[in-house]
């Protein structure tokens, strides 16, 4: 297995590493930080965290490798590109980059796949002609076919132990276009609000209300109010002046939805943050940060935001 960038042949890399076991892993990922390291690359590496220690201590502890665990990082798929990637590449401007990030792993969730699936599909997108190599493993024992298939049109270049060679199934346009579907009606009992620019104010006290039933504790309930009202804002100011929200909660997530009459036609909105000195553009990826999962499904017929907000155990 030899994960070598074609760095020089293209500015942006991004491959598919498929592995069976732990060897197998350490065989994909190991040569790829090394050789990072030896080419005087910055050296990102977002993993679960088994995996995260057993490729640290492989490595061993050195300069010039920053260590992520996804499972906190990458809880919420949408929060990946802007706040770990990109924030990692803008970081090393002017210089070349490598990341191993791995964003999918058995025990994520179904609810939280899509957002996984068209993470992938949308890094091909977010960093056309950056200077970055991209490495994303995947665990061919422990993922489901559909996953896997997934992989092969998200990534153009896989690796395994056969070697290095392009994806013939690559559209990640495709994989963003499946996933795009409406949300899933829940089984709970639902609060509904519908909200206009004078009645903007009762979305803050409505969400608080429903945080502190559901048993958030103060600080998530202020992350929860300003996730919301930037999508009420946004509604109000680009979606017809007006929305509908709607909460409830399950045993693991209160969760709020935001339905109006706008519709995202970029994939990639609230998916990179704006220039420093960019006007707007700037609520949904502080949703992003703030939840622990969005889920979106937009068409021009409206657009519907879904958040969630983990529940103490």
């Amino acid at each position: 297995m030899t994960p070598e960038p074609n760095g020089a042949a293209e500015a942006f890399v991004h491959e598919g590493l498929f592995y069976r076991d732990p060897d197998e892993l350490l065989a994909g990922t190991v040569p790829f930080v090394t050789g990072g390291l030896a080419a005087g690359e910055p050296v990102l590496v977002a993993m679960p965290g088994t995996n995260l220690r057993l490729v640290r201590d492989a490595v061993g502890e050195t300069d010039g490798v920053r260590w992520a665990d996804m499972t906190e990082a990458g809880r919420n798929p949408g929060r990946i590109i802007p706040w770990v990637l990109q924030a990692f590449i803008d970081q090393h401007a002017g210089r070349r980059v490598r990341i191993i990030g791995e964003p999918i792993w058995a025990g994520r969730s179904d609810t939280e796949y899509p957002a996984c699936a068209q993470h992938e599909a949308l890094i091909n997108m977010a960093f056309v002609g950056r200077d970055a190599t991209i490495l994303c493993p995947y665990d061919v024992a422990g993922l489901d076919d559909d996953v896997l298939t997934d992989a092969y049109a998200t990534h153009p270049i896989l690796v395994d132990d056969a070697g290095r060679r392009s994806s013939g199934a690559y559209a990640p346009s495709d994989v963003v276009a499946r996933y795009n579907l409406p949300l899933p009606a829940p089984a709970e009992p639902v609060a509904t609000l519908s909200y206009r620019f004078d009645t903007l104010p009762t979305v803050r006290t409505f969400v608080a209300g429903h945080g502190q039933v559901a048993g958030l504790d103060e600080e998530r309930v202020a992350d929860l109010q300003i996730a919301v009202t930037e999508l009420a804002t946004n509604s109000i100011a680009h979606a017809g002046g007006a929305g509908v929200l709607r909460v409830w909660w399950t045993a693991e997530h209160l969760v709020c939805e935001i339905h109006d009459d706008g519709w995202l036609a970029d994939p990639l909105a609230g998916r990179l943050t704006p220039a420093k000195d960019g006007v707007g553009g700037r609520g949904l990826v502080i949703v992003q940060a703030l939840c622990d999962l969005v889920r979106v499904h937009s068409t021009a017929a409206g657009t519907t935001v879904r958040l969630h907000m983990r529940r103490p155990a």
